[in-house]
């Protein structure tokens, strides 16, 4: 995979990035981006028991450690706290939805130097700059990473967000704009960005090369799912090639917010055989009974196949997204998984307790 050199010396001890240039990101960015102790008693008299300080009394059968299936072998949480976050800079911003979108989704290049490392999956925090009404320093905001572990410029020294600017009126008429989302969204190349985390384990990817991964999106919530798909497609490890089927399923209103569409169709054409692609265009499409296409309707045209497939041990779920969307498919797989004589609620929390069944919502 093609790789940016970027130079960002910064001081010994300090956690602050250096200031450096916008670089150009790697091959892929620059065509898809562009946008106590007891007795014994024995015939009732008390006996002491006595040890020997030279012998090993014999111990408790070790409870079995459960093994996880998901990638979480030297996974790294909470390296940087809000009162003591790391300081990088943002190389690159960009605006990925049309003119004609309902609002702005922005991808981001922030640089760590190696320094907040993370896995697929995982989100990190972003402490906004400046103060509170209260005049306290902001709150920070989880943002799911939108990049490999590698980065964006494959160099291990980048993390990458997908953000969508946050504005709308309040009851009283008055536009309000959401403090971090506008802060990053605004950032230019060479701004200061205060990160805490990296946080999260749930989202982890399977270890399994051959596992099903079904990936469920809407807007934003592509971001996890981008990380995986970079890794499983556009990247080279000597540890891991991707030889599944991870199936995409991604939810937005319109055409023009149809996020990181040149890349996934890109994947979809270097290997088809592993990767199968679904949009549902909320206000633009309907399926045959005229109703509009959400993310749970596209599904619908797939139950029978989806559901054979969640019978299977290898398969795994991810969700991402608006709260909702779980309940449009709990719907549909309760009454196929009621053919079949299940209950799909209790099968959905056997599902949870392997590790199968992974839902980050908001």
């Amino acid at each position: 995979m093609a790789a940016v050199t970027i130079s960002l010396s910064s001081s010994p001890g300090s956690s602050k990035a250096a200031a450096a240039p916008s670089p150009s990101p790697c091959s892929h960015h620059q065509y898809f981006l562009s946008y106590p102790r007891r007795n014994s008693k024995a015939a009732g008299r008390a006996v002491r028991v006595q040890v020997s300080t030279t012998e090993t009394a014999a111990a408790a059968p070790a409870k079995k450690e459960k093994v996880s299936k998901k990638q979480d072998e030297g996974v790294v949480t909470g390296k940087y706290k809000p009162s003591e976050p790391y300081v990088g800079r943002c190389l690159f911003n960009t605006r990925i939805t049309g003119d004609n979108a309902p609002g702005e989704t922005w991808h981001m290049v922030f640089s760590t130097q190696g320094e907040v490392p993370y896995r697929e999956g995982q989100s990190i925090g972003v402490i906004a700059d400046g103060v509170d009404k209260n005049g306290k320093p902001h709150k920070l905001r989880l943002y799911s990473i939108a990049s490999s572990a590698i980065g964006d410029f494959g160099d291990s020294k980048t993390v990458s967000l997908c953000v969508k600017r946050l504005v709308y009126t309040n009851d009283q008429g008055e536009i309000v704009k959401g403090v971090c989302s506008n802060f990053l969204c605004d950032l230019k190349p060479g701004s200061e960005v205060k990160m805490t985390g990296p946080v999260g384990k749930e989202m982890l990817m399977p270890k399994d090369p051959n596992a099903t991964i079904i990936m469920l999106a809407t807007g934003t919530g592509i971001a996890p799912f981008r990380s995986f798909l970079w890794k499983m497609f556009f990247e080279e490890h000597q540890d891991y090639k991707y030889t599944g089927l991870a199936w995409l399923f991604l939810g937005v209103p319109t055409s023009d917010t149809l996020l990181y569409k040149e890349e996934l169709e890109k994947m979809k054409e270097i290997a088809p055989e592993n990767f199968r692609l679904d949009f549902a265009v909320s206000r633009e499409q309907t399926n045959a009974a005229g109703e509009k296409m959400y993310i749970q309707t596209r599904m619908a045209e797939y139950k029978e196949e989806l559901w054979e497939l969640l019978k299977k041990d290898n398969t795994y779920v991810y969700m991402c997204g608006l709260k909702g969307m779980e309940k449009g498919i709990d719907d549909i797989m309760a009454d196929l998984a009621a053919k079949d004589g299940i209950d799909w609620f209790d099968y959905k929390k056997q599902l949870k307790k392997a590790e199968q069944w992974n839902v980050e919502v908001y």
